[in-house]
């Protein structure tokens, strides 16, 4: 007879435990709006509402005659802007280098014959032959021919060193800044096209083809598995025993099995009950929040704004 008696206390214990009225809720989806920085006319709408999509899908390409247009200008400023950088490195160009280095051969080869004719009249002048101005006249033009070789080797020193410094510092600066604009006219043209961030459902399409879309405007509202949820407000009593990963079943009309979930979030913050939620005692008046995840298969079946009723393991 005890034993039936201490049979029958634990068993109503155990119902009650595990018979707590389960607590009413809904199904929140936490959508994704897929939207282009840029305005344009939508041209190619490549998903319909209900569709499935994979991460990487196309989902909507808007018109970029314009932004293709500064891409093609920027690439030939790149291209420029190369070339004077190359330009200024490799200093002047063969035909102008051969041209003073042509000067030069006639200038050394005057400068052999100054030299000699000098020292011709710096002879006669010993002897008595020549005059003081002839004389003169030789050193002069040796003198002459002489800077001149000078001048031309420095030239042609110049002409294959390229550039100053300074000048070419300026010249990368200009091509590093004309490559910023070619990066930046292909971020604006792939902006045009939007592809499908993550995998889930096109749960609405806000846009038409053939519609001007304003720069940030959502074209597309997807919903992914892992973003639906269930949420449900916990009394003050209960809520203390709940923790962030505990287990969940949630029910759904017409559906036999409940869905298993873990509790993802508990507000920190209490709050009224919501007039929608009726509690059975009057004096519960502070709830808290509690969201419940799912698997991504086992979310894909549930439906946002569905209500549920939600029992916790604990």
């Amino acid at each position: 007879m005890p034993l039936l008696v201490c049979a029958a206390l634990l068993a109503f214990q155990g119902c009650r435990r595990s018979g707590e009225a389960p607590l009413q809720g809904y199904v929140e989806g936490e959508f994704v709006y897929v939207a282009s920085p840029l305005q344009g006319e939508l041209e190619v709408l490549s998903v319909e509402r209900g569709a499935q999509v994979k991460k990487g899908d196309p989902l909507f390409t808007l018109e970029s005659g314009s932004e293709r247009a500064s891409r093609e200008e920027a690439e030939r400023k790149v291209a420029q802007a190369r070339s004077n950088l190359d330009d200024a490195r490799r200093g002047q160009r063969p035909s102008e280098i051969q041209a003073i280095q042509a000067q030069l051969d006639q200038a050394d080869a005057a400068l052999v014959l100054s030299q000699r004719e000098f020292e011709r009249q710096d002879k006669l002048r010993k002897s008595g032959v020549s005059s003081a101005q002839d004389m003169d006249r030789a050193r002069a033009a040796r003198d002459q021919d002489r800077q001149r070789v000078s001048q031309l080797s420095a030239t042609l020193e110049t002409a294959q060193l390229g550039s100053r410094s300074d000048q070419i510092a300026a010249a990368e600066a200009a091509l590093r800044a004309q490559e910023a604009a070619l990066a930046r006219a292909e971020w604006d043209l792939s902006q045009k096209r939007q592809d499908a961030p993550q995998t889930g459902l096109v749960f609405d399409t806000l846009y038409r083809q053939g519609d001007w879309v304003a720069a940030g405007k959502p074209v597309v509202v997807l919903l992914p598995p892992k973003n639906i949820k269930a949420r449900v407000f916990v009394s003050q009593g209960r809520v203390g025993r709940l923790h962030p990963g505990d287990r969940a079943r949630v029910f759904v009309d017409g559906v036999a099995e409940p869905f298993a979930g873990r509790i993802s979030y508990i507000s920190p913050k209490s709050e009224y009950t919501p007039p929608v939620i009726y509690s059975q005692d009057m004096r519960e008046k502070l709830v808290f929040l509690v969201e419940i995840s799912f698997d991504p298969r086992t979310a894909e079946r549930l439906h946002p704004g569905q209500p549920v009723d939600v029992q916790f393991d604990f």
